[in-house]
Order: structure tokens, then sequence, then C-alpha cells
């Protein structure tokens, strides 16, 4: 995973099978990825808002836990386009949904379905499946019952991340947050470890994500204990019309929407 950046290197190891091409000219990846690899489908990660590559299916994933950015566009909030821009997605995946209230959730969605009444609305969840170890061992979830976890992230929603971890019924003792995208030293990784160790942590936790940038520090004789936690996305409805969505994308039975973007 060497030279990438976090998220991209989770996409790498996630998806072994397909080509990632990292250009921010979104346009000049696309030709790259059909003129050097032939592909056939093109996957954009985090592209809603570059509109100059035309798609024939915007899925936009909203976060349960902060759904709207703070209702502000950058630099105030976290929105890069007005809230009703989402009226060109045809699907939308609520994420964490087990984190906030029912009555919560179905005003959420309520809210979506105003904007485009008829968007596929999927709710799914961040299911933890398991542990890795430095050693790549894995540690079943069952086994984090009563242990007492120190965690820490470098990630946009870190108190989102706290919650899945006390999920299996571990006893969080303590956390640390770094700046999204932050770049891991032995120094900041000493401090986590230091600070596990005097709150008596039987195991220091972080995500995925963090831990392409940590591994590398990482090592087998470190105590407490240093782990990633195994998160995917599991869905609680809509998973049926969202695949058949998709299925009708790829036989392009999509009728195509004017004006939005270039082929």
């Amino acid at each position: 995973m060497q030279g990438y950046s976090d998220e991209i290197a989770v996409l790498v190891e996630s998806c072994p099978g397909a080509k990632v091409i990292v250009n921010p000219d979104r346009v000049a990846g696309a030709t790259e990825a059909i003129n050097k690899y032939g592909a056939k489908v093109l996957i954009m990660d985090d592209g809603f808002q570059h509109r100059r590559l035309a798609r024939d299916l915007d899925i936009v994933t909203i976060d349960a836990t902060q759904p709207f950015g703070y209702d502000k566009m950058l630099p105030a909030g976290l929105l890069r386009e007005p809230v009703a821009s989402l009226k060109r997605a045809q699907a939308i995946v609520i994420t964490r949904c087990d984190q906030i209230t029912q009555a919560d959730l179905d005003e959420l969605e309520r809210q979506l379905r105003s904007i485009h009444p008829d968007m596929v609305v999927a709710r799914s969840i961040h299911a933890p499946v398991c542990v890795r170890s430095a050693d790549q061992n894995c540690i079943d979830m069952e086994e984090l019952r009563g242990k007492r976890v120190f965690a820490f992230c470098g990630i946009g929603n870190p108190e989102a991340f706290l919650d899945t971890v006390r999920s299996p019924g571990c006893e969080l003792v303590g956390s640390e947050f770094y700046s999204d995208h932050y770049h891991y030293t032995n120094d900041s990784l000493a401090n986590v470890c230091s600070q596990a160790k005097r709150l008596a942590a039987d195991l220091i936790l972080t995500t995925q994500k963090d831990w392409t940038k940590v591994s590398r520090l990482a090592t087998a004789t470190r105590s407490p204990p240093l782990a990633y936690l195994v998160v995917e996305m599991r869905f609680l409805t809509g998973e049926d019309q969202l695949t058949a969505l998709i299925e009708d994308a790829l036989q392009g039975r999509i009728p195509e929407r004017p004006g939005d973007g270039l082929k």
C-alpha cells in the first residue's frame, strides 16, 4: 500500500481485481482507464460533484449521524453542494442507521424523499466483522466482550467509530483523535501506546483507513497489542432495489440525463 493515500489504499486492498486510477481530473482519469486498461465499467469514488464526467448512475451515501454537514457549505460546514443537489441522484444509501433513533431515521428519509420522491433509499449499518492484528491474526468479535480497549483514529466522524468499537460489548477505556488523513509518526503512535498502557488497556484499536498508515510503524511486539477493526456494510432495507438499479445501469436501461457532464 506504500505510496497510496489512506482511502486509495483501502480501495486497492478491498478490490484486488480492479484497476485503481488516481487523478483529480476525473475526465482524464476515465480516459486513461479506457485507453490503457480497456475498462468497460467506471466507478468513481467521491465524485458526485465532478459533473464534467457524465455518469449513468449516481449513488450518494449519507451518514445518518451527520447527514447534512451542519447544513452549511464549505468552509463553514461539510457540504460541497446544496442539499437540493441530491435531486440528481437516483439512489441514496443511509449509513450507520443503528446509531440514531428510529424516529430520526424516518425523518431523515422523509427529508430525502421530499427532495426526490422517486429515488431509491436504502438503509445500512457499519457492521464489525473481526479485529485484525499486526501479525495478521483475526480476533473474533465475541472475544472482545469485556476487554479493555483504547481507540484512536484520524477520520471525519470519530464518534461514529467509537460507537462501532463499543458495539461488541468491550469497555472503551480511552481514545485519541487526530485530524482526518493524519500522517502518523513513531512519536504519535508512542503517545497512543503510552496512554493505552497507563489505562491498562488490553488492546489498541484503530480503523482500516488509519491502519494503512499505522501498519508500517506497528509491530507484533507492541504492548498493548495494536489492531484494526474490520467493518463491512450490511443493508437493512433497499438492497434489492439498489442491486436492480445497478443492473439496469450496466445493461444501459437507465435513460441518459441531458446536460450532466461529458461522455
